[in-house]
């Protein structure tokens, strides 16, 4: 069965309240009719202690005390009667009053000269009323005892109309509790609400709803989680979008690449076999279908290569390389490259440069960089330069004078399938948009680190830092 939090939280509260103001009330109460009988108990044993003093005092008089007393103490509705040690009735207020009868415990208490004081006695006379039993003790020696009576029946009235009010006021302090338990949760209630509206949208895709939140109490820092939690799923989302838009696109360059180098290889074959191509041309034509193949296993490669490195399938040899030479092989290897687009490839390090590294891997992240930096530069200067740092970190720098990139495209090179779209149809290396995120990854893996700075049109340089590892740093 379904219960709406809203009466979930007003019987709660309800209960509570009713069960504090039952236990109030019966508190107070109680405390009430406990002071008044208090109170009328006091009366009766001051005015018994002053009549058996001045009887005592004065025994030849004691009729006439006895009877100015009965006169004072009629107007208050308060009756005595005086008895003796066997409780036969020596003098008495009242009417027609019968013998007393004491239980044996008050009797043996007043015969050793103790006072008995019962502040609530309901059954021994018709109508409920207070007394008070007081010993005479006359020469240290018990002669009997003053018994003082009064009717509570003012007392209950007063009682009763006191509880009369008690209760008006718990009604109405209910009715008041009830409306601000009802405001308050009624509150409570919308704002849960519109937590669950909110995961509702979320749950159908909505990922930019937001909750406004505060640190009043838990419902504010629960929403303020909950924004958190919806960014996080936002930034997710459109990171998921982008790849997914990525990875389209990547189908299509797959095609695209793997289509032509393809069909220039079945068009040789079928003129060859065709005997359609002259013997003139058939060196050329084996010469670009050899080509066409290396292109293929390129691509191949560079996507194998990939996954290898970011599943940690990659082992590293390390060795201790001198960088100056390295950086003039990678400088004989792509000098043509270079200056087919007018760029020139300058060395900067000194032979007393080492790092430590895989020598295959860090040639393979030099070429792919510098490759790029002659990609993006025409007429211009690609510096390759080798240093120590004050850690004695290996640092090297590929700095060229090219087009640049803007700052929110910097982060976006790393991303797998990134590709720039001016170097779609001029890349001749990285063609499906793997080779800065190999470097980044192989960088990684060498424990090293790697950053861009660039500016649009003013060319980029790329920095990394390899620990050096050998017991005798250089």
């Amino acid at each position: 069965m379904k219960i709406k939090y809203l009466y979930q939280q007003l019987t709660s509260h309800f209960s509570v309240i009713i069960i504090s103001f039952l236990i109030l009330s019966l508190l107070f109460s109680h405390y009430v009719e406990q002071f008044v009988y208090d109170n009328k108990t006091e009366e009766l044993t001051t005015y018994g202690q002053s009549i058996l003093q001045e009887i005592t005092s004065d025994q030849r008089n004691s009729r006439s005390i006895l009877q100015s007393y009965g006169h004072v103490l009629d107007g208050r509705d308060i009756q005595y009667s005086l008895f003796d040690e066997h409780s036969a009735i020596i003098y008495s207020t009242g009417q027609k009053t019968p013998l007393i009868e004491l239980n044996e415990k008050e009797w043996t208490n007043l015969k050793k000269g103790q006072k008995v004081v019962v502040k609530q006695e309901l059954k021994r006379f018709d109508v409920g009323v207070t007394f008070v039993l007081l010993p005479y003790v006359l020469n240290n020696q018990f002669v009997g005892g003053i018994l003082l009576t009064s009717p509570i029946k003012g007392s209950r009235e007063v009682i009763s109309q006191m509880n009369h009010y008690l209760l008006y006021t718990t009604f109405i302090a209910l009715a008041v509790a009830l409306l601000l338990s009802w405001i308050l949760s009624t509150i409570h209630v919308r704002r849960i609400k519109r937590l669950q509206e909110a995961t509702s949208a979320v749950t159908h895709g909505d990922y930019s709803v937001r909750i406004e939140s505060s640190d009043f109490d838990e419902i504010g820092e629960l929403a303020d989680d909950f924004n958190s939690m919806v960014e996080k799923l936002e930034t997710s989302m459109t990171e998921i979008t982008t790849l997914e838009n990525r990875r389209r696109q990547f189908m299509a360059d797959v095609s695209h690449e793997l289509r032509t180098p393809l069909t220039t290889i079945r068009g040789i074959i079928d003129g060859l076999r065709n005997d359609m191509i002259s013997e003139d041309e058939k060196d050329k034509g084996l010469l670009l279908a050899n080509n066409e193949t290396r292109r293929l296993i390129r691509l191949v490669n560079e996507n194998l290569d990939y996954e290898k490195i970011r599943s940690n399938q990659v082992t590293l040899v390390k060795q201790d390389i001198q960088l100056s030479e390295l950086l003039e092989i990678i400088k004989d290897q792509l000098s043509g490259i270079a200056a087919e687009r007018g760029n020139t490839i300058v060395i900067d390090a000194t032979s007393s440069v080492h790092v430590t590294a895989d020598y295959d891997r860090l040639t393979q992240i030099l070429i792919n960089i510098t490759k790029n930096s002659i990609q993006f530069s025409e007429q211009g200067v690609i510096t390759l330069r080798g240093s120590t740092n004050h850690n004695h970190d290996t640092v090297i720098e590929i700095e060229d004078t090219g087009i640049g990139m803007d700052p929110d495209e910097i982060e976006k090179i790393w991303s797998r399938f990134y590709k720039a779209i001016v170097s779609r149809t001029t890349n001749p290396y990285g063609e499906f948009g793997l080779g800065l995120s190999i470097v980044k990854q192989l960088v990684t893996i060498h424990g090293g680190s790697i950053t861009v700075s660039s500016e649009k049109g003013q060319g980029t340089k790329f920095k990394m830092i390899f620990p050096q590892e050998n017991e005798e740093k250089r």
